[in-house]
């Protein structure tokens, strides 16, 4: 019984994929997928990555549609970096609790309590919090970005986790916003020590949205993208990884031969897992759910953007 089910469902994937090609020649489209989407979605993209690299495919894509397959956060930026492409997404429930724990009220009040500061917003932010933004960041830029600000002083948001990260990295004084991603904040210093036991050989590979006191006990710290170049270039043959588990697909596509070995099973963003090939075929017949994104906030949070893509 278990096998037929396997069985239909690999026939109606391959049908699925057959359609998504027509569709992608009909309509000019690309697939973006980060690297937190579910193994199906990440097999059929044209681009997998982080959100950095995905919002650089974004600005430099020929194709008339994108289909952002991630987060609602991260259509908007590829809209706000592409104006004039079609911007969609498989599911408008794709959120990110972490985007929504900030605010342009909540921020422009920080503002104005620190007029000398300027602001780095994470990424993971809505297209309105950007727009009050003096440059944006990912976790794979983070450092570089803050140090090439011109001021003393940064309001950072929203994570706090990775703020806490990057301010020992700098000698600027980084006011921190009290957010958090819900994901990879769950990591507990008892999950990894257990791990470390159950495992002793592997390294712990961690991304710096985890807690601190987490983020301490890693062999490597890094952005989801350095911590697979990490674990394909190192001699390492095992890794306890401390980032969202999606990742594991381009981990075992890397480095076939190495063990992975996820630092605990509630790594899983739900956001992110919504989308599925199913909804992919449903959004290039539709076109919907697009993305709009108003012209003055659009404008305002390109800037932003654009500042973070000139930072080397």
């Amino acid at each position: 019984m278990e096998a037929l089910a396997l069985q239909r469902k690999a026939e109606q994937n391959r049908e699925l994929k057959e359609r998504l090609l027509q569709l992608k020649k009909e309509r000019n489209a690309i697939i973006l997928a980060h690297y937190y989407q579910r193994d199906e979605v990440q097999e059929v993209a044209d681009f997998r990555g982080d959100s950095f690299l995905l919002a650089q495919k974004a600005a430099q894509t020929d194709a008339d549609v994108i289909v952002f397959c991630g987060v609602h956060f991260m259509g908007e930026s590829a809209k706000i970096l592409a104006p004039n492409k079609t911007v969609i997404i498989p599911d408008e429930r794709a959120g990110c609790p972490m985007a929504d724990m900030v605010n342009v009220e909540g921020l422009r009040a920080l503002k104005r309590q620190h007029p000398k500061a300027k602001v780095v917003a994470y990424i993971n932010t809505s297209a309105d919090v950007k727009s009050e933004t003096d440059i944006c960041c990912t976790s794979a830029n983070a450092i570089n970005v803050i140090n090439s600000v011109d001021s003393d002083e940064i309001i950072w948001v929203p994570d706090k986790n990775l703020g806490d990260y990057v301010s020992k990295f700098t000698s600027k004084k980084v006011i921190i916003w009290e957010g958090y991603c819900n994901t990879h904040d769950m990591l507990t210093v008892k999950d990894v020590e257990e791990m470390k036991a159950q495992y002793p050989n592997a390294q712990f590979v961690v991304h710096p949205e985890c807690r601190p006191e987490v983020v301490k006990l890693g062999d490597f710290v890094g952005s989801t993208t350095a911590i697979i170049k990490y674990c394909k270039e190192s001699d390492c043959k095992e890794f306890i990884v401390g980032t969202e588990d999606g990742t594991g697909y381009q981990l075992r596509l890397d480095s076939p031969d190495k063990q992975f070995h996820f630092a605990t099973k509630y790594l899983v963003c739900p956001n992110m897992k919504v989308n599925n090939l199913k909804k992919i075929v449903k959004c290039l017949e539709t076109m919907q759910p697009e993305i709009y994104v108003p012209e003055d906030v659009a404008d305002k949070a390109r800037l932003s953007l654009e500042r973070m893509l000139q930072v080397k």
